[in-house]
C-alpha cells in the first residue's frame, strides 16, 4: 500500500466520520479529552486530529481562554473537520506533520493524539517533537488500538478482506491501526524521548453500529482499504463491503451490530 495518509481522500473522510466515528472513535474521545487539565489559559495541541472528533470535545471542555490547535498531516481530513466544526468552534487548524511540528519549543501544556501514532513512520521522531513543544511538566496523552484479536469489528473485516482476494490482499488493519501495541516498545520510545511518569491504562468498550452494513461501509469505504481495492479492481468495493457486512452480521449481529474493542491509553510527562 502507498503512503497510508495519502489514502484518506475523496469520500473516505466523510465515510470515516459517518460510519466509524460513532462506533470506534467517539467512545474513546471523552476518555482521552478528560485526561487533559481544564485550568485557565491552557494551551493544547492535538496531532492526527482526523475529522475532529476529539477536537470537538476538547473545545467544549476547555476554558474559554484556553488555546486549542488541531493538526493533521492529511489536508482532506483538516478541511472536512474545519467545515464540520465551523468557525465558531474557536479552533486553530493546521496541516502539520507530527514528525516536524511547526511550533516553537515549550509552547503547549498538553499534546493529545487519538489513534494516530500507529500511522507515523518514525515514532521516535514524533515522540521527540511532542516532548520539544511541551512545557516542563506538560503532558503527552495518546491512545493506540490493542491487537486485532481484541477488536471484533476490525478483526472480522481483516479476515474477510484476506479471504476475499486470492493474492496480495490489502493488509491495512494488521499493518497500521492494529500494528503498534507492544507495551514494552511504546514505553521504550517514550523513555528515549525523555518522558517521565509514564503510565498505561487499557480500556475495553463496546463498539456499536446501527447496522452491520454501516460498520462495513466504514471499515471498507472509510479507510485506505478503499483506495487499495481501487488499485486492484474498483468493481470489488461494493461486493467486499457486502461480504464484510455478512461476516459482521454472523458474528456481531445485524441491527444493531455490537462487538468489543480495546485500546491502550498512554500518559507521559515532560
Amino acid at each position: 500500500m502507498p503512503n497510508v495518509n495519502s489514502a484518506f481522500i475523496g469520500s473516505v473522510p466523510e465515510n470515516y466520520d459517518r460510519y466509524l466515528g460513532p462506533a470506534f472513535f467517539a467512545p474513546y474521545a471523552n476518555d482521552i479529552a478528560g485526561r487533559v487539565s481544564k485550568r485557565d489559559g491552557i494551551a493544547v495541541l492535538e496531532t492526527a486530529a482526523g475529522t475532529g472528533i476529539v477536537t470537538h470535545i476538547l473545545r467544549k471542555i476547555l476554558p474559554a481562554g484556553g488555546k486549542l490547535v488541531a493538526t493533521d498531516l492529511n489536508e482532506a481530513m483538516v478541511t472536512f473537520a474545519r467545515q464540520k466544526l465551523g468557525s465558531e468552534a474557536a479552533v486553530e487548524w493546521k496541516v502539520a506533520d507530527a514528525m516536524a511540528l511547526p511550533f516553537e519549543d515549550e509552547f503547549f501544556d498538553a499534546v493529545v493524539c487519538q489513534f494516530g501514532l500507529m500511522f507515523v513512520p518514525e515514532k521516535d521522531v514524533a515522540a521527540r517533537e511532542a516532548h520539544r513543544v511541551l512545557k516542563l511538566g506538560g503532558k503527552f496523552v495518546f491512545n493506540v488500538w490493542d491487537g486485532l484479536e481484541k477488536n471484533d469489528f476490525s478483526r472480522v473485516a481483516h479476515q474477510t478482506i484476506m479471504s476475499f482476494f486470492e493474492k496480495d490482499p490489502p493488509r491495512f488493519f494488521a499493518d497500521y491501526p492494529y500494528g503498534f501495541h507492544d507495551e514494552t516498545k511504546i514505553r521504550q520510545f517514550l523513555e528515549r524521548a525523555e518522558f517521565q511518569d509514564i503510565k498505561m491504562t487499557p480500556i475495553e468498550l463496546a463498539s456499536v453500529s446501527e447496522t452491520a452494513l454501516d460498520a462495513a461501509r466504514g471499515l471498507v469505504q472509510g479507510t485506505p482499504v478503499m483506495m487499495a481495492v481501487k488499485e486492484r479492481d474498483a468493481t470489488q468495493i461494493q461486493p467486499l463491503t457486502e461480504a464484510v457486512a455478512v461476516a459482521l452480521t454472523r458474528e456481531c449481529g445485524g441491527k444493531p451490530c455490537r462487538g468489543k474493542m480495546r485500546a491502550l491509553v498512554w500518559e507521559a510527562t515532560r
